[in-house]
């Protein structure tokens, strides 16, 4: 019989094994691959927040979950335009465990410094940024049944409930509850280290506003959903992020915290439509693709309204867009 595994746990064993074995850009894209805009407007926030923080040198510029690279290049190369003393200051640290993606990274930021956790990186002034990175952290869930709660586990590509100590307000019968204590986890060492060490971090995901009951785990694979309990390390698990929770958790670490909002009026408040009227300008050819991308960004109907954006600030720092 098949030992029934927490589903937290199955989560990231699923995920550690997919990353290290998969090119995760097979299977969906994300913002930095959809336009090269995106993270040319997050290398000028950041640029913007540096000079607020009193233009720290040396300056941590950390992503959580770099992909490929792609952001942080584009960032980079704005910064090198518009703001060459923060080019000067600022070190790259790149927090990514899966040896192929690190491999990616290094052919586009060969200057970079790797770590596993954010606990690794070094001391000092930092802006953080991270882009779809909660979103694959493991989750628990919680069911409630009869009256009573029981906790989801996997076996045998099938969820099993078990009964459990959880308490929370009433629920109506049959509904779901996700506890992303790996995020919370994560946010509240981050919050803990801008308070102490000074900086701001930019957080961008997919994921609700307000504490909400539901099954928001999904998987992915060639760009079509399956099941996220079959053939483990073989898709990219998911799940929404909770920002309500992400923000109180900041707050009680003594963090200010800015959203979240909406990623297209964010975007927009960055100057998204004049950086792509610019480029489309001089690029004639690219201009339709141009158009075509920030929109998917910005619309509603697209990623505009389902991401979200959240920063937080270890001291009195107006973040742009918020």
């Amino acid at each position: 019989m098949i030992e029934p595994e927490r589903l937290d746990h199955f989560m990231a064993r699923a995920n550690a094994a997919y990353y290290a074995s998969h090119d995760p850009f097979a299977d969906f894209t994300t913002a930095p691959e959809i336009s090269q805009v995106f993270g040319e407007l997050l290398g000028a926030w950041a640029a913007s927040v540096w000079a607020q923080m009193g233009a720290p040198d040396p300056v941590l510029l950390i992503e959580a979950g770099p992909g490929r690279g792609t952001l942080m290049a584009d960032a980079l190369r704005t910064v090198a335009r518009v703001a060459p003393d923060f080019a000067a200051a600022l070190r790259v640290h790149l927090i990514e465990t899966s040896p192929r993606l690190r491999a990616e990274q290094a052919a586009r930021l060969p200057s970079a410094m790797w770590h596993d956790r954010l606990e690794d990186v070094p001391a000092g002034p930092a802006i953080v940024l991270a882009n779809e990175f909660l979103d694959a952290l493991p989750i628990r869930q919680f069911e409630h049944v009869a009256g009573a709660w029981a906790e989801r586990h996997v076996a045998g590509g099938r969820f099993v409930a078990l009964p459990c100590a959880h308490a929370s307000d009433a629920a109506p019968d049959g509904a779901v509850l996700e506890l992303g204590e790996a995020a919370l986890a994560w946010m509240a060492s981050l919050a803990a280290r801008l308070v102490r060490e000074g900086g701001a971090a930019l957080i961008l995901d997919y994921g609700f506003t307000q504490a909400q009951y539901g099954d928001t785990l999904q998987a992915l694979r060639h760009g079509r959903p399956v099941s996220p309990l079959v053939e483990a390390g073989t898709a990219d698990l998911t799940a929404h992020v909770d920002f309500a929770a992400l923000a109180a958790t900041a707050r009680a670490k003594g963090a200010t915290v800015w959203g979240p909002v909406a990623q297209g009026d964010f975007l927009r408040a960055l100057g998204l439509e004049a950086r792509v009227e610019r480029l489309a300008a001089l690029h004639p050819a690219r201009a339709a693709a141009l158009v075509a991308g920030a929109d998917r960004l910005a619309s509603p109907a697209q990623m505009g309204a389902l991401f979200k954006v959240l920063a937080v600030t270890g001291s009195r720092i107006m973040p742009p867009g918020f």
